[in-house]
């Protein structure tokens, strides 16, 4: 199994197919088996994908809860560090980005660090702020402790975290991780992600309202938005296929980053009449 040690630790990572690079960013309770229904697609379309575990979670964790990691204040700034390490182990210049939930915070946090790297980013079911710190919020959504969610959500997790999973399971549903745990807000630094960005949002989401979505695309200097209806949190679970649609169509229209921007603004315009 390919593994880049970064900063002292094993970064486990798969990387499929031959193209454009897109970077996949597991949510805060995932890794990367979480994109086995959406790599694929992105694959046959002519992209190589790179799923990887951040630094706590599946086979990156190596069965260490890192729960005094998981909680300080230096956990997003560590992630944006830990991918841009990645980046220069693999030795990508530049690439896209596929964001779920906490995964679209570090895609965010990323693309304004290192604005020059980013041809574009999608996000999926990410907060895009709170009205409440997130330990209350947190309490008000996840109120099972692991022995009482579904048989089959427990076996999904155990097979991606392992023998701690337990332990990862109560402190995620507590408070942590990207979204930390008083008030959130990504809006302050939004207008510093200057590449095309799609927000995908699903209009039944447990956690998030609808919008969420909208202020994200409204703070964007370049967003869109498009909304998954009749779709639950978990997008690229419930609706695989359309989730991956959206996502091939904006890399397709912004294959290029700037650079076939800048090209479809030099084009002539032609006027009927």
């Amino acid at each position: 199994m390919p593994f880049a040690n970064i900063d002292g630790t094993d970064i486990y990572y798969e990387i499929d197919g031959f193209g454009d690079c897109v970077f996949m960013l597991h949510h805060g309770f995932g890794c990367a088996k979480m994109w086995e229904y959406i790599y694929p697609a992105l694959v046959a379309q002519g992209y190589k994908t790179i799923r990887y575990d951040r630094k706590g979670y599946g086979r990156t964790a190596n069965g260490v809860f890192c729960y005094d990691f998981y909680v300080s204040d230096r956990f997003r700034s560590a992630s944006v560090e830990e991918l841009e390490a990645l980046r220069h182990w693999l030795g990508i210049d530049s690439f896209h980005m596929v964001g779920q939930c906490e995964g679209g915070v570090l895609a965010v946090d990323y693309a304004a660090a290192h604005p020059d790297r980013v041809k574009s980013v999608i996000i999926s079911s990410t907060m895009c702020y709170s009205t409440m710190p997130l330990w209350q919020f947190n309490a008000q959504k996840f109120t099972k402790a692991f022995h009482e969610i579904a048989p089959q959500s427990q076996e999904k997790f155990r097979d991606w975290h392992g023998e701690m999973v337990e332990e990862f399971f109560e402190q995620f549903r507590r408070f942590g991780g990207e979204y930390g745990k008083d008030f959130f807000n990504l809006r302050p630094i939004l207008k510093a992600v200057t590449c095309p960005t799609l927000v995908l949002y699903p209009d039944r989401s447990f956690l998030f309202e609808v919008e969420q979505g909208v202020a994200f695309y409204r703070w964007l200097p370049r967003g869109e938005l498009a909304v998954l209806p009749n779709c639950g949190h978990n997008t690229y679970e419930e609706q695989p296929r359309e989730y991956a649609a959206h996502v091939i169509d904006f890399l397709q229209r912004h294959r290029y980053g700037d650079a076939a921007q800048g090209a479809a603004d030099a084009r002539p315009v032609t006027c009927a009449g």
